[in-house]
């Protein structure tokens, strides 16, 4: 991924104060929420080219959001299989 340019990118700050670059690949609405599927613009260390990490998007009163990284398994397994059902819809239109 490094050295590609994309159009929608997201600067998350870590609990460390890092700045890090995130690829915005898909958002999705599950049970009431919206989630974010996102992709460091360059991998982490340990990371798979085809990994990603699921983030609860909330909007706050002025317009500004907030995500907050999802860590429960069920929440996550759910929201990429919500993406990959979206995939197969698209493909097979």
């Amino acid at each position: 991924m490094p050295n590609e340019e994309y159009d929608d990118i997201i600067t998350l700050t870590s609990e460390n104060n890092e700045e890090i670059d995130f690829v915005n690949i898909a958002q999705i609405v599950y049970q009431s929420k919206i989630y974010a599927i996102l992709q460091p613009v360059e991998l982490l260390d340990g990371m798979d080219e085809d990994e990603a990490f699921v983030f609860e998007v909330k909007t706050d009163e002025e317009g500004q959001n907030s995500f907050t990284i999802v860590t429960d398994d069920e929440i996550i397994d759910e929201v990429f299989n919500r993406y990959n059902q979206l995939l197969e819809e698209e493909l097979n239109q």
